[in-house]
């Protein structure tokens, strides 16, 4: 049985038989201090232990909610919020009896809490603050504060109006300039705010093994915000860890694929076209020990301006498809097809040419800066690699740059320049996420 309680220095507790929770005094002492102001937010490293401190901060919350509003959590998409924060509260080890009160059918947009309906809002644009307005709001909680809309959250904001409202949020660290520091944390006090900073120190259940292994998978702005739990802005190129000599290899050194996952194109008619083919095999190192890697394999690319030619969806239809069945395997391999065509979600036209020829395509995922930082994290741990075949990626890699007016705004942009294979890369990565991630692990 598991109970809430208050220990005698005023800390809240979980007296558990089962549970192997174990709170830091860093995040009891967060527990108890974000009761202090209306809106709290817990901001710093993966695996910092923000989180866990921050979801038992809204079992609390939501077990003495009143009823006077509705009960919200916030993230990017109903999927993020699935992953992040539905289901580590369902965690038996972390969280007890009470990860046995959390129920939720995948897909919907509520769940139900310690007996209490709570809704699940996606906000991946400015016009999500649709969702919100004209709702009451007595507990709201925000997955990944920075990467939502301004007028979403001054929205959300607007809605907690009910006596004892509350807003709990997390967060990794983004640009210098964002938002969220600018507008809220640097005036914490006139905002009603309480923010606390966790590094990945500050998290008693990590191995020093788990830490090498993050700090490993990333550089550049990345580690900064990642791992220092810092503030700072993106500059030079994006994939500043390419390096041809641990990434790149030859076509003929493919090892034997287990699967070819995806296809991802990105459109373009004055533009480039490029359609990159992702696989993953199930290596073993020298010790035996499985060690799966992703690997770009092959490219197809289309230059109008190189070839002055133009070509209608039908024409390149039938480019795309051409290369498809092309062999793209070493003749001693079984022969793969990939499961999935993942198509630029602005290319409508494109899409209908495909589907009317017998080519059913998924729309891509396209949230920029996090199909960056999975492919980041991918290359810094050596789990991608590309063959000489991807001429369009291995000539743009070094070129893709980050957008440096954006960042003086406090925005993350890529320059909307040598991107197209970079972003069809992207697309196959991004959006089949949920098939390699059960081989590969990376950083939350």
């Amino acid at each position: 049985m598991t109970t809430w309680s208050t220990s005698s220095t005023g800390f809240p507790t979980m007296t558990e038989s089962k549970s192997k929770l174990s709170l830091s005094l860093k995040q009891m002492l967060s527990i108890k201090r974000s009761r202090l102001r209306k809106i709290a937010l817990w901001v710093g490293a993966v695996s910092g232990g923000k989180t866990i401190a921050s979801l038992f901060a809204l079992f609390i919350a939501i077990r003495r909610a009143q009823g006077t509003g509705l009960i919200v959590i916030v993230g990017k998409t109903l999927q993020t919020i699935e992953r992040n924060i539905i289901e580590p509260m369902q965690r038996y080890e972390l969280y007890g009896d009470m990860a046995t009160q959390v129920f939720h059918t995948r897909g919907s947009n509520t769940a139900i809490i310690l007996g209490k309906e709570v809704h699940l809002v996606g906000a991946n644009d400015a016009r999500s603050e649709e969702k919100i307005r004209g709702a009451t709001v007595e507990i709201a909680y925000v997955d990944e504060a920075t990467l939502l809309p301004l007028g979403f959250w001054e929205m959300l904001l607007t809605r907690l109006r009910v006596d004892g409202a509350r807003l709990l949020a997390t967060t990794n660290p983004g640009s210098f300039n964002h938002w969220l520091r600018q507008q809220f944390i640097l005036q914490a006090e006139q905002k009603n705010m309480i923010v606390f900073h966790f590094t990945m120190d500050d998290n008693p259940s990590l191995t020093a093994e788990y830490m090498a292994d993050m700090k490993a998978s990333f550089v550049g702005a990345f580690y900064d915000r990642f791992i220092l739990g810092l503030w700072t802005n993106a500059e030079g190129a994006i994939y500043d860890q390419w390096e041809p000599k641990k990434h790149q290899i030859a076509w003929a050194d493919l090892p034997a694929m287990w699967k070819l996952i995806a296809v991802g194109v990105d459109y373009g008619t004055t533009n480039p076209t490029a359609a990159l083919l992702l696989g993953i095999a199930l290596n073993v190192d020298d010790l035996g020990r499985p060690h799966p890697k992703l690997y770009l394999i092959d490219e197809y690319r289309y230059e109008s301006v190189t070839e002055r030619q133009k070509l209608t969806d039908a024409q390149l239809s039938l480019e795309l498809r051409n290369w498809l069945a092309e062999p793209h395997l070493q003749p001693w391999q079984p022969r793969l097809t990939p499961d999935y065509i993942i198509l630029d979600p602005s290319a409508a036209s494109f899409r209908v040419q495909l589907a009317q020829d017998g080519v059913i395509s998924t729309q891509a995922e396209n949230d920029v800066l996090y199909g960056i930082r999975t492919v980041s994290s991918l290359l810094s741990a050596g789990a991608l690699l590309v063959t000489e075949r991807c001429t369009g990626w291995i000539k743009e890699v070094t070129e893709y740059v980050w957008d440096a007016k954006a960042s003086e705004k406090g925005e993350d942009k890529p320059v909307k320049a040598n991107d197209h294979s970079m972003d069809a890369a992207r697309y196959a990565i991004t959006t089949t996420e949920n098939i390699w991630r059960q081989h590969i692990k990376l950083a939350a």
